[in-house]
């Protein structure tokens, strides 16, 4: 899907738009129609239908009762947080068969720990001088085009990214202060290099390979599938797919680099020490994915698909407008609708309206007549509301 909605895609187009609640509502309408939630319009938030997906601005996703309730149940004990990370991580590691496991603060944090651990490789002195990579393997190798916006958690550790774009260039750029081969997974197929000749190129130099997988569950097979393909280290999200806690994700592969990553996470000092893990996150992350491998993965994917069904038949009622279900090939691995129409509005006036109205709706506005609808983060029967609201402007 050429021009899906990214994890940056949707802050990018919607940089230039107003605040939903500094946009003009429509004549008439209410201020707000989620009355219930109290602890957001007492403060003048306005609650949204994300029609986006897992972005991280709108929230990421809903968490189901059973990660709240475990969530719920941590916040009222202490713990020793290290044991407590490491426990919870074992857990993960367990339940996935994979050597190794933490929870980190999101997937950007699991790439600056995860980095630090490539550089430091357990050595405290080492990590505690950080940024300070003087007579460190501090070189990150990135193909070009997989660069996407997060390379600052890779520099904050004190590395220097080197970009490539061929398999010659990668073998040449190889030197002896490399100490990770960085791979952003939904970019494979803008590569030259694929993830297999990553991995064995990795290994045949003996260098830490590196995949940022942060959006790419479903299918829950990903969350085992990289690190058994060989990969040293991988993050995944935990407040996207899995629907865990917003501020928590995971890093996932070998012993020896994930217990270098422990230290270089709060509560132990260094850089990562703004990066807090609380118990419950902990805890809400672990139930998370114990919910996520035992979920029906068919019956949810029936549902996107009947919310998506319902609004394609919506549209393609309208004179002028195509509808259709795509699925990217890579994150965000479930059905979305593509919308394209002829007619006066742009889709960035289309994105305005909907967010002025009420309720609020945030579609990610793909090109100037065309929106791709995410149907995964919306509720109850949402994605009617989203159907008449579309078919109102652009009837």
């Amino acid at each position: 899907m050429a021009n899906r909605a990214t994890r940056r895609g949707f802050l990018k187009a919607t940089a230039a738009l107003p605040a939903a609640g500094a946009l003009a509502a429509p004549r008439g309408a209410k201020v707000n129609s989620f009355a219930e939630a109290n602890v957001y319009t007492r403060l003048g938030v306005r609650p949204l239908i994300n029609g986006v997906g897992t972005v991280t601005v709108l929230g990421g996703s809903i968490m189901p009762p059973e990660v709240v309730r475990a969530m719920e149940e941590a916040s009222r004990y202490f713990v020793q947080l290290p044991d407590l990370q490491r426990k919870v991580g074992a857990r993960i590691a367990e339940l996935l068969d994979i050597p190794a496991a933490m929870v980190t603060a999101g997937a950007a944090s699991a790439i600056a720990v995860g980095t630090a651990a490539c550089i430091a490789r357990g050595n405290m002195e080492d990590f505690h001088r950080l940024p300070d990579v003087t007579g460190l393997k501090h070189e990150v190798i990135q193909q070009k085009s997989h660069a996407v916006g997060y390379e600052a958690q890779i520099r904050v550790t004190g590395a220097k990214i080197i970009h490539v774009e061929t398999r010659e260039e990668l073998m040449a750029a190889i030197n002896d202060r490399t100490a990770v081969l960085y791979f952003t997974n939904v970019s494979e197929p803008r590569g030259q290099i694929k993830r297999d000749e990553w991995i064995k190129i990795g290994k045949e130099r003996n260098i830490p390979t590196f995949n940022d997988a942060a959006a790419d569950v479903p299918p829950r097979e990903h969350l085992a599938q990289y690190v058994k393909e060989g990969f040293d280290l991988v993050t995944f999200s935990g407040g996207k797919g899995l629907l865990g806690p917003q501020c928590s994700g995971l890093l996932l592969g070998r012993k020896d680099l994930i217990e270098a990553a422990i230290p270089a996470i709060s509560p132990h000092d260094g850089i990562g020490r703004g990066m807090k893990v609380g118990k419950e996150e902990m805890i809400g992350l672990l139930a998370a994915v114990e919910r996520y491998l035992k979920v029906d993965h068919d019956a949810e994917r029936r549902l996107l698909e009947s919310r998506a069904n319902h609004i394609i038949d919506v549209m393609s009622k309208l004179p002028g407008v195509k509808a259709s279900i795509v699925v990217p090939e890579i994150a965000n691995h479930v059905p979305h609708v593509q919308l394209d129409w002829e007619g006066k509005l742009t889709a960035r006036e289309v994105s305005q309206q909907l967010m002025a109205g009420d309720p609020s709706i945030a579609i990610f506005a793909r090109d100037e007549r065309g929106m791709t609808i995410s149907v995964w983060m919306m509720q109850g029967d949402e994605h009617k509301i989203v159907a008449r609201r579309l078919a109102e402007l652009l009837g």
